[in-house]
């Protein structure tokens, strides 16, 4: 069965900027910390990333994935859907960067998660908030810090 998680934060940019930084998938490395390396596949007419492979560390290990991008939102939203991966059967999820203030945007990450082998709980628990804390506090120190 899936696990899924949305969680929430501001970030002292536009919405502009979070989404640049967050489509900026060759580049996550630099702030990511679990991401050890990325590689864009595909691209699309507009030279977005279309179907991108990540390596990342995971339970103590290191685990490959592929991701399918979706921009036909953007720029209010980025999505994905898991293309192949050795730990995960589903790892579908989305940003989504609404204006909350002036020149401060409210982040949006929602994730679905489902794993091909079982484990215990606490460590489905653990993992899911090392992903959310990637996803939203080092994005948000990503953004405010310019780089």
């Amino acid at each position: 069965m899936a696990e899924q998680a949305v969680e929430r934060m501001v970030v002292a940019a536009s919405p502009e900027r979070c989404f640049e930084t967050v489509a900026d998938l060759d580049r996550y490395p630099e702030w990511a910390a679990d991401i050890k390396s990325v590689k864009v596949n595909t691209r699309d007419r507009e030279g977005r990333p279309g179907e991108v492979e990540f390596r990342a560390a995971a339970f103590g290990r290191s685990t490959t994935y592929t991701l399918a991008y979706d921009f036909s939102e953007a720029p209010t939203a980025i999505s994905w859907k898991l293309v192949s991966g050795d730990l995960t059967s589903k790892l579908d999820g989305s940003y989504r960067f609404m204006p909350s203030g002036e020149s401060s945007t409210e982040v949006t990450y929602s994730l679905e998660v489902e794993l091909r082998v079982p484990l215990p709980s606490f460590i489905k628990r653990r993992a899911q908030g090392r992903i959310m804390h990637t996803a939203l506090v080092e994005l948000k120190a990503r953004v405010e810090s310019g780089g």
